[in-house]
This record gives C-alpha cells, sequence and structure tokens, in this order.
C-alpha cells in the first residue's frame, strides 16, 4: 500500500472520524516517509551522524551503564518500566521511547548507536529508516532534530503520563506498594515509606545511576562544546 493511497483514504474518512487523531496518524505517516527518503539519498544514516560536526562529539565509552539502561536497572522507574517492556513484549509506546532514547543519550551521554542497535534488535516493529532517523533525532545529530537543550525529565515524564503510576507498577512490581511521588522518584521516599512498601533501595530496587540535574548541565556542556 502506497502512502498516497493511505493519505488519500484518510482524507475521505476524514468528516467521519475524530479530526485530531486523524491529523496525528498522517503526521507519523509523514515522518515515516521522511525517514525513508533520508535512508535512500543518505545510506549511511545508520552509522554516521547526518550531521558531520556530531564526529566530534565526547560520547562516554561505559558499558556498564548501558547494560543498566538495557535490563531496565537504572533507578528511574519511567526508564526502567519502559526497557523492561521492550524486553519482555518487543514494543514500547512512542513516548516512552523518547523518553528512555533521551535519558541514554543526554542524561547518561551514550552514543546513539548503541541505543539504535538495542531497538533494532529488541522491537518487534523495528525499522531500518525509522529507527536510524528517531535515534539521530533524539541525539540532536539528524535532519530537523531536537534542539540539544531538549532532554528529557523521566520524572516530569511519569507524573505527567502515567500518574497514577499502573504502567510502572505493571513492569516494575517491586515498586507496587509505593504511591505518589514515592512512586515516581522512589530515593526521595521516605524510610517508613519504603519500609512500608517492602522496598529497600539497593536491593529490592536499584539506586539512581545519576544525578538528573548534574547529568543535564554535563550534557549541555557537551553539546555546546561542537559550538566553539
Amino acid at each position: 500500500i502506497s502512502p498516497q493511497q493511505v493519505w488519500g483514504r484518510i482524507r475521505r474518512e476524514e468528516a467521519h472520524a475524530g479530526s485530531s487523531d486523524l491529523q496525528h496518524f498522517m503526521s507519523e505517516l509523514g515522518w515515516r516517509e521522511f525517514s525513508y527518503y533520508l535512508l535512500f539519498h543518505w545510506p549511511t544514516l545508520p552509522d554516521k551522524p547526518f550531521n558531520e560536526k556530531f564526529k566530534a562529539f565526547p560520547w562516554r565509552n561505559a558499558k556498564r551503564p548501558l547494560q543498566k539502561w538495557q535490563r531496565g536497572q537504572t533507578g528511574f522507574p519511567i526508564i526502567d518500566a519502559g526497557m523492561r517492556e521492550l524486553w519482555q513484549t518487543g514494543y514500547m509506546h512512542n513516548r516512552v521511547r523518547m523518553v528512555v532514547a533521551s535519558f541514554l543519550v543526554k542524561n547518561q551521554l551514550l552514543h546513539w548507536r548503541h541505543g539504535e542497535a538495542w531497538f533494532w534488535d529488541c522491537l518487534v516493529d523495528a525499522d531500518l529508516a525509522s529507527n536510524s532517523a528517531s535515534w539521530q533525532w533524539v541525539a540532536g545529530c539528524g535532519a530537523d532534530a531536537a534542539p540539544y537543550f531538549r532532554i528529557f525529565n523521566p520524572v516530569l515524564q511519569s507524573e505527567k503520563f502515567d500518574k497514577q503510576g499502573n504502567y510502572i507498577k505493571q513492569y516494575c512490581p517491586e515498586l507496587s506498594g509505593l504511591s505518589g511521588k514515592a512512586l515516581h522518584q522512589p530515593w526521595l521516599a521516605s524510610a517508613e515509606e519504603l519500609q512500608a512498601a517492602g522496598v529497600e533501595l539497593g536491593r529490592d530496587y536499584p539506586e539512581p545511576i545519576l544525578d538528573l540535574k548534574i547529568s543535564r548541565e554535563e550534557s549541555l556542556s557537551a553539546y555546546r562544546s561542537l559550538k566553539e
């Protein structure tokens, strides 16, 4: 089925369905076709940054932090829930994909190709063009990339999109006894809250592998270095 056929059918049905949903679907269709365009004209997209300045980016080479991200053991519930869902089901909602990708690339400063390779191995809907273009978008080195200062805060994202914590509790059941802010950032929970939930950080659930504020500052500094 060509994108033109899909686009035409949606236009014909637009009057009978919710326009916002259809507009969103068409936007995603446009992104997919744009990714195919990029891969066709730049076949090195899966391996090399579209923006060549990023060849000099100071990526870190750290195996253990990468493994913790892959296994959903970062100490950040929304990140861990997403990565565990990916491993268990081969799927992850687009919102969570952006959050975990931003965490790997911008908070951990690990090369986007690590994330690209892991998603390629794990996703049942893996697509070479979309996967490559999306990871470069998050890293800031792709075409029409996200601004370098756009760094998703995993705590704010989980509080906004998983307010009751149902998603977190499904994939991080060891945190099921927590609620409210303690569920989204258990490292700030009181000793009483953790004890009541049967959670000991470092034993039942990992301590955070990084400080969000410090990692954000380090990331911004690294990105600014490309401008100098």
